[in-house]
């Protein structure tokens, strides 16, 4: 049978709304929660516009340092990207791989590095100085533990992390790391975050505390977005 009948055939099965099962730690222990296609297509057109506020446009460049097990926070970032018309790279978020951060950083000399680790941050240092390695890159969206390292070497760079199964993404405004209020319901108790599905997730989740120390903020940003922000203890150094 040709590759084309093959295709075309499978097009017409029935095709499951379930994309991920979602693992994430919270203060109780591992939970699992489902996400589904649909979703992610509702996070890709929201990290869209996030990237968009960062100036990210057709012709830009970008990086991306992630792990397989981050798949369901990857693939909104690479749709999105792909709505903006913006080519990426992709590099393993874990140490050993720096090396390949490291030829796309030089070779690729992207406008954007999304996700990046203290891990990679630890492998580049050893060959290179950090500030002059990303002194040309306009956008930087870093995880909590490289953020210090960053700025530490002078390099300006913006919060990414994961709250839970949310993403949560930092706006111009250097005001706290956005999460879609449409998908998610951040709460806060004692210092501590807890998050529950939003009104417009199909998928369930009931409000979860994380075991996450922080803050939510729930008025309205500098930048105009009026989703809720995070303020994470170990990433609120400004």
């Amino acid at each position: 049978m040709a590759r084309a009948d093959t295709l075309a055939r499978a097009r017409k099965l029935d095709r499951p709304d379930l994309a991920y099962i979602v693992r994430f730690a919270s203060a109780d222990g591992v939970k699992d929660m489902e996400l589904t296609r649909t979703e992610l297509a509702e996070a890709a057109s929201w990290v869209s516009a996030r990237l968009s506020e960062h100036g990210l446009s057709a012709g830009k460049r970008a990086l991306i340092t992630a792990s397989g097990y981050e798949g369901f926070w990857v693939h909104p970032m690479i749709k999105g990207l792909g709505a903006l018309r913006v080519p990426y790279g992709i590099a393993e978020g874990m140490g050993w791989d720096h090396r390949r951060a490291g030829v796309f950083q030089r070779e690729l000399r992207p406008d954007a590095v999304i996700g990046l680790t203290a891990e990679t941050l630890e492998g580049l240092a050893g060959a290179a100085d950090l500030a002059e390695t990303f002194r040309a890159t306009s956008l930087i969206l870093a995880r909590p533990d490289a953020l210090p390292v960053l700025r530490g070497a002078g390099v300006p760079a913006f919060a990414m992390t994961t709250v839970g199964p949310a993403l949560a993404l930092e706006c111009p405004a250097r005001a706290g790391a956005h999460v879609d209020s449409g998908a998610w319901r951040l709460s806060e108790e004692d210092g501590q975050l807890s998050i529950a599905a939003g009104e417009h997730r199909r998928s369930a989740l009931a409000p979860t505390p994380l075991g996450i120390a922080g803050r939510v903020v729930t008025d309205r940003c500098a930048c105009g977005n009026e989703d809720p922000r995070v303020l994470l203890a170990q990433a609120d150094q400004r």
